[in-house]
C-alpha cells in the first residue's frame, strides 16, 4: 500500500506519522509488515546518527582524557582542556548553522555532519593544547606555574597560530565544491580551528591556567610546588644611587 503524508516528507511532523504508522501495524498479530519510503529511510538514518553519536563522542572524550592524564601527569588539566575543545565545537557548529541559512542558503545538513565536524574539531584542537600544555609544564618545572605559563604561550603562541591560519585556509576551500556537505565540513572545520587557535588556546586556556594556578597540575607533585617561582638567570642591574 501506498501513502502520501500531509507534512513535508523531510519534517518532524512526517517522522511522528511514520512512527504511529509502525506502531500500528507492528501491533497487529502475525502482521509481517514494514514501513518503507524516503521518509521512514531519513527517519531511520537520523536515528542511527543520533545512536551512533551518543556512543562514539563519549569513547572520543575518555580516550583523549586518558592520552592527555598520562602525558601531563595531571587530572585537572585534562578536564580543563577537554572543555575549552568542546566549548569551541559549539561555538563552531553555532556559527556554522546562522552561517548556512542566513547566508548560504542551506537547507539544512546532514545527519552525519555533527561527527564528522566533532572528531575533526576535537582531533585538531587537542593537538595545539598538547603542543602548548607540554611546554607549560616544562617551563612550569624550571620557574614556577605563572612564569611558565607565560613563557609557554610566548614560546609556542606564534607556530601554533601560523599553524591554525594554515589549516583553517586548508578546510576552508572545501566550501568551494559543488558538494553541500563537503562545504559546510570544511565551513565548520575552518571556523572552529580559528576559533580555537585565535580565541581558546591563547586566551581561554591560558586565563584558566593562570586562574587554576598549581592546582591545574593535581595530583602531580607540580600542583605542591607550582606556585614557587625558581629563581632564573637573569641579572638585576639596579641604578646607580647619586650620594
Amino acid at each position: 500500500m501506498e501513502g502520501t503524508l500531509a507534512a513535508a516528507p523531510d519534517t518532524t511532523a512526517a517522522f511522528d506519522t511514520v512512527d504511529r504508522v509502525r506502531d500500528a501495524l507492528h501491533a497487529i498479530v502475525g502482521a509481517d509488515t514494514k514501513v518503507g519510503g524516503n521518509s521512514a529511510v531519513n527517519h531511520d538514518v537520523q536515528d542511527a546518527s543520533a545512536a551512533d553519536n551518543r556512543l562514539i563522542i563519549p569513547i572520543i572524550l575518555v580516550a583523549v582524557f586518558l592520552i592527555l592524564a598520562v602525558l601531563l601527569r595531571a587530572l585537572v588539566a585534562p578536564l580543563v582542556l577537554l572543555t575549552t575543545v568542546v566549548l569551541s565545537f559549539g561555538a563552531a557548529i553555532g556559527i556554522s548553522g546562522f552561517v548556512f541559512k542566513n547566508v548560504f542558503g542551506f537547507a539544512g545538513a546532514d545527519s552525519s555532519f555533527p561527527l564528522f565536524a566533532f572528531v575533526f574539531l576535537v582531533a585538531l584542537g587537542i593537538d595545539y593544547n598538547i603542543f602548548l600544555m607540554t611546554r607549560v609544564r616544562e617551563e612550569a618545572l624550571k620557574f614556577g606555574t605563572r612564569r611558565g605559563a607565560l613563557i609557554g604561550i610566548g614560546a609556542t603562541g606564534g607556530v601554533i597560530t601560523s599553524a591554525g591560519l594554515v589549516l583553517a585556509g586548508t578546510f576552508a576551500a572545501l566550501g568551494s565544491l559543488p558538494i553541500v556537505f563537503m562545504a559546510e565540513l570544511g565551513f565548520a572545520v575552518a571556523v572552529g580551528v580559528l576559533l580555537d587557535t585565535i580565541i581558546v588556546r591563547s586566551v581561554l586556556v591560558t586565563a584558566l591556567k593562570l586562574d587554576l594556578g598549581r592546582h591545574m597540575w593535581w595530583p602531580s607533585q607540580l600542583a605542591q610546588k607550582g606556585d614557587e617561582e625558581k629563581p632564573s638567570a637573569e641579572v638585576l642591574i639596579e641604578e646607580p644611587v647619586r650620594v
